[in-house]
């Protein structure tokens, strides 16, 4: 008698193994049903089988046996050469219907496609990796303990005027809005000029959240200076005791996001019935429209406490300084300084010494001065109409306080007197 081969997985060889149990009577049926999963009224069918049939009464009936829906191989044979002759660049769907419509041939999509990626018409598309699943950050506790800030680019105002961008804080905490403006672009100086009125109006919060793919790097035509806005920005922040934090997605700070679909929405909406037209008219409408917006849709801290701290005197008279973009150049030996094709010649008289090829800070504020920064001093100077011709003796050591003299010791001079006897000693 021949051996037959019968293949089983390790799950049917548990299940014929804990049927077997129950069979010499080890364990009872509601432990057979725990141990495989299944009820016991399945219990009683499967020893009912393994009795009959001994192990191959674990496996299902239908192993083995060909499916009753399975197409014929004439059939699929007729499809393959229709295709392939008619339909070779189809898609599925559409060749599904033309063998209806045209050959009267009834076949799935589904179906169709795997013969086609079978028939090497069509390639299989590798499976989309699973976005990164983010989590929702719980509210900051207190009122001011971090600001979102960001800019929208948007036709605020329809065509009633060109493209503005909003630059908008709220706060994490309550959701209100902060501060808002309307402005050109989100420029350094945009961006530094709404900060200044933010503190001024608010105080210092203790940190400030930002899109670094955005904010920080504007790739819009109207943010002309972006390129240094991360720098800048990070540096004045830090020198005015606020901590800005880069947020890695807009997901991250999806707040300011959201309150820009909605004010895209309603503030559009709202400025029409108004009637604004311009950036002061849009600025101001902000004043009477954020009281309401925050009614609406603030919620309630977890916290009680006003992070905000007040801006001290000290840091009010330095916030000009702060609040400029800084940039380095070197003093040339003619000491001038260059800065976007200008050249600017620092006078004999300075307020600390001054040498050639010194590191310089030029300092543009928002008022629209221009000021250069030595080791804390501001250097006077004049700005050239071109470039200079050495208007300045080259060989002159530095810049002092004080204009120097063309005085000279003579020979026998007390300062000279111990560099001659020095000098007549080596000679001896």
């Amino acid at each position: 008698m021949e051996q037959q081969l019968i293949t089983m997985t390790q799950k049917e060889l548990l299940r014929y193994d804990t049927i077997q149990s129950l069979i010499d009577g080890h364990i009872n049926g509601t432990e057979a049903a725990k141990q495989i999963d299944v009820s016991v009224r399945h219990v009683k069918r499967l020893k009912a089988k393994v009795k009959k049939y001994g192990i191959k009464g674990i496996i299902h009936g239908n192993r083995g046996r060909k499916s009753n829906r399975k197409i014929p191989e004439t059939k699929i044979s007729k499809i393959e050469n229709i295709v392939k002759e008619k339909y070779y660049d189809f898609g599925p769907a559409f060749a599904v219907e033309k063998l209806y419509e045209n050959h009267q041939i009834t076949i799935s999509d589904e179906t169709l496609r795997h013969l086609m990626v079978k028939w090497g018409l069509r390639s299989v598309k590798p499976r989309k990796q699973p976005k990164k699943i983010r989590f929702w950050r719980p509210r900051k506790d207190n009122y001011g303990e971090m600001e979102q800030f960001d800019g929208s680019y948007h036709r605020w105002l329809e065509d009633r005027a060109g493209e503005l961008c909003l630059l908008l804080s709220i706060d994490d905490a309550t959701g209100k809005i902060t501060y808002a403006k309307f402005d050109c672009n989100e420029s350094v100086m945009a961006v530094f000029k709404f900060w200044t009125e933010y503190f001024d109006k608010n105080g210092l919060p203790v940190s400030i959240y930002l899109d670094k793919f955005s904010t920080y790097k504007i790739n819009h035509k109207n943010a002309v200076d972006n390129h240094e806005l991360k720098t800048q920005f990070e540096r004045a922040m830090k020198e005015a005791g606020v901590k800005p934090i880069t947020a890695h997605s807009p997901e991250a700070k999806g707040r300011v996001e959201r309150v820009f679909g909605t004010l895209q929405d309603r503030l559009v909406k709202e400025m029409r019935l108004a009637g604004i037209s311009t950036i002061e008219g849009a600025n101001k409408f902000l004043e009477e429209y954020i009281p309401k917006f925050n009614a609406q849709f603030a919620v309630a801290p977890h916290g009680k406490a006003d992070l905000h701290r007040n801006v001290s005197n000290q840091l009010k008279d330095k916030l000009p300084q702060v609040f400029s973009r800084q940039s380095q150049r070197i003093v040339h030996n003619d000491y001038t300084v260059m800065f976007e094709n200008k050249y600017f010649q620092l006078n004999k008289e300075q307020p600390t010494t001054v040498y050639k090829k010194d590191t310089v800070i030029i300092e543009e504020h928002l008022d629209g001065s221009i000021k250069i920064n030595l080791k804390g001093y501001y250097l006077n100077y004049t700005v050239l109409p071109e470039r200079p011709k050495k208007i300045i003796d080259i060989k002159l050591p530095a810049l002092t306080r004080r204009q120097q003299s063309d005085w000279k010791p003579p020979v026998d001079h007390p300062w000279r007197k111990s560099f001659i006897q020095q000098k007549q000693t080596i000679s001896v």
